[in-house]
């Protein structure tokens, strides 16, 4: 069976989420710091932080694969009743 990639408590897609907000995160500040300077840099570790805290609750909330909901569905699965009374002959 294969074991899912876990880096830090992360698993697969999740990881590439994380990767992403850290690095959209130091090109924030990056940006931001020379523009406007110490609140930019404030401001980009705040974003690339967020999207990494983001990355984490997403996968306690969702899993690491999708789930559906069926809500207001009924699912009848049908099972062989074995009765020995009933399939008697007389």
């Amino acid at each position: 069976m294969k074991k899912p990639l876990v880096f830090f408590g992360l698993k697969d897609k999740y990881i590439y989420y994380a990767m992403g907000s850290a690095v959209g995160g130091f090109m924030t500040v990056a940006i931001l710091s020379s523009l406007i300077g110490g609140w930019g840099l404030l401001v980009g570790a705040a974003v690339g932080g967020i999207g990494i805290w983001w990355s984490y609750k997403m996968q306690d909330i969702n899993g690491l694969h999708n789930k559906t909901k069926n809500d207001n569905e009924l699912h009848v699965i049908s099972v062989q009743i074995k009765n020995t009374k009933i399939l008697q002959k007389k």
